[in-house]
């Protein structure tokens, strides 16, 4: 399996609910930016799965480097609100800075399912809402769900995905 076991965090006893989230960096190393959400999130998420990392070229505006992409499974007891505000806080602490429209950033990190659950609020989409049009979340995605079913139930076609625009970085 293409995954790795990152296994972070300890185990809390009220741990029910899995999660997904999208992490993408192309500022300030992103490797180590990214390890480093990881770290932080595992104050809250436990046992860490972690795809592998896909470099692609950035949405928007081509005038900044292009972009590290990972998806990371896991489970918490935090609810979807609380999550965000957590992954709120971890962009804030590693210096995200909003320039732009699809900008460069140290880390930016969405969370693309929580459970089975949807939910759209001023704040918070979930499923992310551009999840399915995205190879760079897609495609890490089937990583760590190889038979491409969302735990929504959507199925996820991974010929409907370019993987050619990513190329796949070991670490």
């Amino acid at each position: 399996m293409s995954h790795q076991n990152v296994l972070y965090g300890e185990n809390r006893s009220a741990v029910t609910n899995q999660v997904f989230l999208a992490l993408g960096s192309n500022l300030n190393d992103p490797v180590a930016q990214i390890k480093q959400a990881i770290q932080a999130l595992s104050s809250s998420i436990d046992a860490i799965e972690r795809a592998q990392l896909y470099q692609s070229k950035p949405l928007g505006p081509q005038d900044q480097p292009d972009f590290l992409n990972t998806v990371i499974s896991g489970y918490t007891d935090l609810s979807p609100e609380d999550l965000l505000t957590t992954i709120q806080m971890i962009e804030t602490q590693q210096q995200r800075v909003k320039t732009r429209h699809w900008g460069p950033r140290t880390i930016d990190i969405d969370i693309l399912f929580y459970g089975n659950i949807r939910m759209e609020t001023p704040e918070l989409t979930i499923p992310h809402k551009e999840l399915f049009h995205r190879a760079f979340v897609t495609i890490p995605l089937f990583d760590l769900i190889p038979n491409g079913i969302a735990p929504t139930g959507d199925q996820l076609d991974r010929n409907g995905y370019d993987s050619l625009t990513l190329v796949r970085i070991d670490t």
